[in-house]
């Protein structure tokens, strides 16, 4: 098959890609959540939440890791519980209740709530009465923003219309579904069976419910993919009429996730030079279809907030990717989930009874953060720009981080001049821009200005 290449407004040059294709972090965060640490007492969690919620603090978005699944997809990266048992949702929610009037009590609960997120497992593993639990629960201890985006989850196979009924009683305005691969042979490698009509009725439900934004989740570098086989996919999809798509790369770490092993025995892994070809091929027909690379594996259509909020200057990113609510405070509840206050990060025990004493003893179940430093926020604030913005204002930014940018960080700025050699950046009058060339490139561009990375680090995902 002869791959399609992007159109010339946004290049795709895959020798470039090949070269910089090395290990680094998503910058959901930064530092990035690898150098997290297990000092609490640095933390010094309850002042961090005190300075957090001063008279006049901005907005909260709200995130609730639900864990659990029916069956493990042998791809799967995530923090999950696999269980047949229903009752451990009404359980698992009997602990979430704790754990949200334990933080709320030390919150300006006036602060108007602009983003909320279910994520997973899988979130409608919850019968469609414990999500209206859940959903009360929030409205009972914090203030939604009338325009308040509430996103959730979705795994089309595990949904029904009940389900959908019941989120959008609560609030819940978006979805994000699984999709993976639509390729029979390729959902029987992984051990995640999802016929095409099943994300038909999946759509066909939540559009009827008035649901404003659909994303879809794609994995290219899966057992049995091939370029065609994922250009189907892309083909399948689009005929669902999404708002967004994520198309990630798919991490093979069985040594973290050692259900990936299964996958090792098959030896159908996809070589990385296929793996660019799937990706040089969702690239060229998401741009065809008139989605707008929004970076890295995120593509949205022209009036979706996320493109909107991209040309306007106003995108982020948190733990979830990029989000429309810039300046908003991240709350986490649940296992695993992830805190961010101004200067502090923290993350909650990973295991349910890890999670469970905590609250048992009256604690906040936080097992790691990290407590930026002056250099901290300036760096991440430089990374934020560059992921969302694809330039540095140099004036602009001496004035938000009050220094002379371009003296603070000359070390840095002069390492850059391979990257405008290869024309993955530019420098002009104002300061500097991300290219087309280098747009699916950005996080190495950002790790550039990283001063946490240890040279020759392997413990992240490569960037492409």
């Amino acid at each position: 098959m002869t791959v399609p290449t992007a159109s010339p407004a946004a290049p795709l040059d895959l020798d470039l890609i090949r070269k910089y294709s090395i290990p680094g972090p998503r910058y959901t965060s930064y530092p990035p959540a690898t150098r997290f640490t297990a000092d609490l007492p640095s933390l010094r969690l309850e002042d961090a939440i005190a300075d957090d919620n001063r008279p006049g603090s901005g907005p909260v978005s709200l995130y609730f890791h639900l864990p659990f699944c029916e069956t493990l997809c042998w791809f799967c990266g995530c923090n999950t519980v696999i269980t047949l048992k229903r009752d451990s949702a009404s359980d698992y929610l009997d602990d979430l209740v704790r754990e949200v009037r334990m933080t709320a009590a030390r919150m300006d609960r006036a602060r108007p709530v602009t983003q909320i997120h279910f994520g997973g497992g899988t979130p409608t593993f919850f019968p469609p009465e414990q999500l209206r639990r859940l959903g009360a629960l929030i409205h009972e201890h914090f203030t939604l923003a009338p325009d308040c985006e509430f996103s959730v989850e979705i795994d089309p196979r595990r949904l029904t219309r009940e389900h959908v009924t019941a989120l959008r009683d609560i609030g819940a305005n978006r979805a994000s579904l699984g999709v993976q691969d639509t390729n029979p042979r390729v959902q029987l490698a992984i051990h995640r069976i999802q016929p095409q009509a099943v994300n038909q009725q999946a759509f066909a439900w939540l559009r009827e419910m008035g649901f404003r934004s659909i994303n879809v989740d794609l994995i290219y570098g899966l057992p049995l993919q091939t370029a065609e086989s994922f250009n189907q996919t892309i083909t399948d999809v689009l005929t669902l009429g999404p708002d967004r798509l994520s198309v990630f790369s798919y991490a093979h770490v069985p040594w973290i996730k050692p259900a990936q092993k299964i996958l090792d025995t098959q030896q159908d892994l996809p070589s990385p030079e296929e793996k660019l070809a799937m990706f040089a091929v969702a690239h060229a027909r998401l741009l065809a279809a008139g989605f707008i690379d929004i970076g890295l594996d995120h593509f949205a259509r022209p009036d979706d907030s996320m493109a909107v909020a991209q040309r306007e200057g106003t995108l982020h990113r948190n733990f979830q990717g990029y989000s429309t609510e810039a300046g908003a405070s991240l709350y986490g509840f649940g296992i695993s989930s992830i805190s961010s206050t101004p200067d502090t990060y923290r993350q909650n025990h990973k295991s349910i009874p890890e999670w469970r004493a905590a609250l048992d003893a009256g604690q906040l179940p936080v097992e790691r953060g990290l407590r930026l430093n002056r250099d901290d926020e300036h760096r991440r604030v430089i990374i934020m720009r560059l992921m969302c913005d694809r330039r540095l204002n140099y004036a602009a930014l001496s004035r938000e981080l009050g220094v002379d940018f371009a003296t603070t960080y000359r070390a840095e700025l002069a390492g850059l001049t391979d990257l405008q050699a290869d024309g993955l950046i530019a420098f002009t009058p104002a300061g500097l821009e991300v290219t087309a060339l280098g747009g699916p490139l950005l996080r190495v561009i950002a790790m550039r200005f990283d001063a946490t990375l240890p040279k020759g680090s392997t413990s992240h995902s490569r960037t492409i």
